[in-house]
């Protein structure tokens, strides 16, 4: 038996308990059926019964599965829908939480009836959370710089085999490093985008939230609305940036002073960032964990960061790099592993 139908096993028997300890009467062959992967060593799974519950087997020399209840309690004492936390033996790695569902707002993108109101849910939820006091670890300029050197380690070096000046780099991560820094600090999800949020009441329901920061006020919107994995229009795009600058201010949570100019730049650099960053752990998805499926989501990356390399000077000589070195690269290959 593998590590990981061990796990299972386990954590069947587990779940079993805590049903019966809800008067359930169960059959001694009773298995958990999938519910969900994601890109960590998380694994979720699903008892279809009425309640129905999702079981997270989170092996615990890989995650620490604290954060989460402790960020699931924050969320909740805001008024969020964020799942309750019913069970947890953390030696374990093991959770019992309340089931949001299956509808993903991922899976609602192509109905445009819908995502306007999907949307500005998530606009009201996200201002709520950026008012959560806690104290959390600081997306400080050393997490900043981690994650951005991914971008050189996993996606140009060992996933295309392409070597890259470092003073280019430097330039560029020093750039996002102080824009970052700039900007109001405040509760950071970390991973607000349509694969985290689900279709419940109220909506949305929030999950994955376990690497929740302190950090910039533009985070959160620019995982949003520059989703790695959909791209909306960019008038849309611009209309519900400048649609939220203007709620942050009605609600006392962004001075007045601060330009639609510069919010935007904040929001176009901090993508920016966040999209370095993704380029290499998509990368080492693939390479590492042997995941390859993120691979396709890369181009999607790629292209947020020549927009922003197109729309601002400073990141032009960063632009022409991308699409006389790198873009060629990715049409010329099938991603070589070095």
């Amino acid at each position: 038996m593998s590590a990981s139908d061990s796990r299972k096993s386990a954590l069947d028997a587990w779940a079993l308990g805590r049903l019966e300890d809800r008067g359930l009467k169960l059959p001694v062959d009773f298995h958990l059926q999938p519910a969900s992967d994601d890109a960590s060593f998380r694994r979720y799974f699903r008892y279809s019964g009425d309640p129905s519950f999702i079981f997270v087997d989170a092996p615990p020399a890989f995650e620490d599965s604290s954060p989460f209840i402790t960020i699931a309690a924050l969320l909740s004492s805001a008024g969020l829908n964020a799942p309750e936390v019913f069970a947890h033996d953390l030696d374990s790695g093991f959770m019992m939480l309340k089931d949001l569902g299956e509808d993903l707002y991922f899976d609602k993108l192509s109905d445009t009836n819908q995502i306007e109101q999907l949307y500005q849910d998530a606009f009201v939820a996200l201002a709520k959370m950026q008012q959560i006091s806690a104290t959390l670890d600081p997306y400080d300029e050393v997490l900043l710089q981690d994650e951005m050197s991914l971008f050189p380690a996993w996606f140009l070096y060992r996933q295309l085999d392409i070597d890259c000046a470092p003073e280019l780099l430097e330039e560029v991560f020093g750039l996002m490093i102080a824009n970052a820094s700039s900007q109001p600090q405040v509760f950071v999800h970390r991973d607000y985008h349509c694969r985290n949020l689900m279709i419940a009441q109220p909506n949305p329901g929030i999950i994955d939230f376990q690497d929740a920061v302190i950090g910039p006020i533009t985070y959160d919107l620019v995982s949003l609305l520059k989703d790695c994995y959909h791209k909306f229009p960019v008038d849309q795009i611009e209309r519900w940036v400048m649609e939220y600058r203007a709620r942050l201010v009605i609600a006392g949570q962004l001075e007045a002073s601060v330009s639609e100019a510069t919010f935007r730049r904040w929001f176009d650099f901090m993508g920016f960032q966040r999209h370095l960053k993704c380029a290499g752990i998509f990368s080492r998805l693939n390479l590492r964990d042997g995941k390859p499926g993120y691979l396709a989501d890369i181009p999607l990356v790629l292209q947020y960061l020549s927009e922003v390399c197109e729309r601002y000077t400073e990141l032009k000589p960063f632009g022409s790099w991308l699409q006389e070195v790198v873009v060629p690269r990715m049409d010329s290959t099938e991603y070589v592993r070095r």
